[in-house]
C-alpha cells in the first residue's frame, strides 16, 4: 500500500522549487552563482532519501507545513515585484562586493530554512539521520555564495591558496599532451593554441574549490546514514574528496583545452565557463553517492548468505 501522505508530503516541500521552475524556468542555471539549478539537485537529493520509507506522516504535521510552503513560493514571487532590488540595495550596507552572489544566496537562504522546518516538523530530530543532504546541499551553496560575495575573487587567501598548484598541474598537462603553449604564473594561465592567445586568471571558484566545500558537507551528511565502521566511512569520504579534486583538475584543463583548441572570444569561452563545473561536479557527486550504497548493499548481502 502507498504511503500517500509521505508522497504528499514530498510534493509540499518540492512545491516551491517547482514553482521557481515552472514560473521562472530561466532563473534555472546551470552555473553555481547565476541561478537556482541548485534548486533541482537539492530536490533530487530529497526525493532520493524520502521516497520509500515507511515512516507516516501525521495529517495534521502535513497542513501545518503547508503555510510555509505558501511563505516560501511567496517569497519566490515578491522577487519580481520589488523585493529583489530591495536586496540590491541592502548589499550596500553590508558592503558586500559580488552583488550577484549576494541576491542568489537569499534564495538559497530561504529555500534551505523551509526545507529544514518542513523535515523536522515531519520526522522531528531524526530528519538530520532521515534526510539530509538536500538541506546541507542548500545550506553549502549558501554559504559558498555569501563567502564569493564577501570575499569575491583572490580576497579570501585560504581558500585561494591551493589555486596554484591547481594552474600549475594544468600547465603541465597541457605541454605534455602539446595542445599548445601553456604558462603559469601565481594563478594566471598564458594559453596559446589554434586560435590565438588568452589568459585565464583563476579564482578558488573557478577552480572548483567551493565543490569540495559542498561534497565535503554532502557526503558527511550521507556517511552519517550508512550503518557501517567508521574507518570505511573514512576511506570513502578521502576517496571521495580525491575524487572530487581529480573531477576540479579535469574542468580547469577542459576550459584550457576549449581556449586552446575551441575559441579565444570571451563571450563563447564564458558561456562554456559558467556550466562546465556543475556538469562535471554533479554527475560525480551522485555518481559517487550510488557507488557507495551499491558496494555496500553487496557487502551486506554476502554478510547475511
Amino acid at each position: 500500500m502507498q504511503n500517500w501522505n509521505l508522497i504528499f508530503g514530498i510534493f509540499i516541500i518540492a512545491s516551491p522549487i517547482l514553482f521557481a521552475m515552472v514560473a521562472y524556468p530561466d532563473s534555472i542555471s546551470w552555473s553555481w552563482n547565476e541561478g537556482r539549478g541548485g534548486y533541482l539537485f537539492a530536490l533530487i537529493f530529497v526525493v532520493a532519501e524520502l521516497i520509500g520509507l515507511k515512516i507516516v506522516i501525521s495529517k495534521k504535521r502535513l497542513l501545518s507545513v503547508l503555510p510555509m510552503a505558501i511563505l516560501t513560493i511567496a517569497y519566490l514571487a515578491s522577487l519580481e515585484y520589488g523585493l529583489r532590488e530591495y536586496i540590491i540595495e541592502s548589499a550596500e550596507l553590508f558592503d558586500v562586493q559580488l552583488i550577484y552572489s549576494w541576491t542568489w544566496m537569499w534564495d538559497f537562504v530561504v529555500m534551505a530554512i523551509f526545507v529544514v522546518a518542513a523535515l523536522s516538523i515531519f520526522f522531528g530530530k531524526r530528519w538530520i539521520r532521515i534526510a539530509p543532504a538536500g538541506p546541507i546541499f542548500l545550506t553549502g551553496t549558501a554559504i559558498i555564495l555569501s563567502l564569493d560575495a564577501f570575499f569575491p575573487y583572490d580576497t579570501l587567501g585560504p581558500l585561494q591558496y591551493v589555486v596554484p598548484y591547481f594552474v600549475q598541474a594544468n600547465v603541465w598537462l597541457v605541454t605534455v599532451l602539446d595542445l599548445g603553449t601553456a604558462v603559469a604564473r601565481d594563478n594566471v594561465m598564458f594559453l596559446r593554441g589554434d586560435h590565438g592567445s588568452m589568459a585565464l586568471q583563476v579564482f578558488w571558484p573557478s577552480a572548483g574549490v567551493h565543490s569540495i566545500i559542498i561534497f565535503s558537507l554532502v557526503i558527511g551528511a550521507f556517511m552519517l546514514k550508512l550503518n557501517i565502521p567508521r574507518n570505511r566511512k573514512a576511506v570513502y569520504f578521502v576517496l571521495g574528496i580525491i575524487g572530487t579534486v581529480t573531477v576540479n583538475l579535469i574542468r580547469i584543463f577542459s576550459l584550457s583545452w576549449y581556449a586552446l583548441k575551441v575559441t579565444t572570444d570571451p563571450v563563447a569561452w564564458e558561456e562554456y565557463h559558467k556550466i562546465a563545473g556543475e556538469i562535471m561536479f554533479l554527475p560525480w557527486l551522485f555518481a559517487f553517492i550510488l557507488i557507495v550504497i551499491v558496494i555496500e548493499s553487496r557487502r551486506l548481502k554476502k554478510l547475511e548468505q
